[in-house]
């Protein structure tokens, strides 16, 4: 098992929810003579230019991007799990309308999608939420599609419709633990990709709006002084990292499993 990315995660999850219970920090307090301090004994990772504390923004941003980041890759997974096992039950009629509907998301880049649909409304953890799901949920729903057109293939699930089991406790008892692999594996990169897609939303301004704070934010304000204090930007980025970078790792585990499962 990734003992490690998952010590990291839970790590980064205590941290960003129970960090200020210990830390004594404001993230919203402005100080003028702590203007974009080095990190020290009393600011342990320094300051941004406006003299707030990087350590006590970065447990405070670290809420909103997990909760952005976990929110909409499970909104996503579960559009991507029920679509994807209709349209792979169903077929005919109904998986058309499916691939017609994917097809016409995958029409346009992702991320180009994302700034077109967040440049019309003010951007807060919600909103984001459910724009990324939206963006989102296309590739968990074909991986899904395609599993679920090998199950209802199979001999037994042909026995269960001809004896007018009903459709819904079939794709709920007998569909659902075979595909539930699947669904925690893209879940898991979900939740990776949805926390890069609101970091560069931040990055580019159109995130989360002030005062909220994220680490795509805390990211986007230090780019300017880059140069002279290099801990604005390294450590919201460093926390990026450890969680897309733990979350991936987790991800690999969990497709080998599925694979060695899928063997035997």
């Amino acid at each position: 098992m990734p003992i490690i990315s998952i010590a990291i995660l839970l790590f980064v999850f205590m941290f960003s929810f129970f960090g200020l219970f210990i830390y004594s920090g404001d993230a919203y307090t402005l100080n003028s003579a702590s203007i974009l301090t080095s990190p020290s004994m009393e600011y342990f990772l320094g300051t941004d230019r406006l003299g707030r504390d990087i350590l006590a923004r970065l447990m405070e941003g670290g809420k909103v991007s997990l909760i952005i980041g976990v929110g909409s890759a499970f909104i996503a997974s579960v559009l991507g799990l029920v679509l994807g096992s209709i349209a792979g039950y169903y077929r005919g009629v109904v998986d058309k309308g499916f691939i017609i509907t994917v097809d016409l998301f995958l029409t346009f880049p992702t991320f180009f999608l994302l700034l077109a649909l967040v440049s019309y409304v003010n951007a807060s953890a919600l909103v984001l939420i459910v724009i990324i799901s939206i963006t989102g949920w296309m590739t968990t729903a074909r991986l899904i599609r395609a599993e679920s057109f090998s199950i209802t293939s199979k001999p037994f699930i042909k026995i269960l419709n001809l004896a007018n089991v009903s459709k819904i406790k079939i794709l709920l008892k007998y569909y659902a633990p075979i595909l539930a692999p699947i669904y925690f594996v893209s879940f898991t990169f979900g939740v990776g990709g949805a926390i890069l897609a609101e970091s560069g939303l931040s990055f580019l301004g159109l995130g989360i709006v002030a005062p909220q704070m994220s680490w795509g934010t805390i990211l986007s304000g230090g780019k300017d002084v880059v140069e002279i204090a290099w801990w604005v930007s390294f450590f919201p980025g460093l926390m990026i990292f450890l969680v897309t970078f733990s979350l991936i790792n987790i991800s690999n585990y969990l497709q080998q499993i599925t694979n060695k499962k899928e063997v035997n």
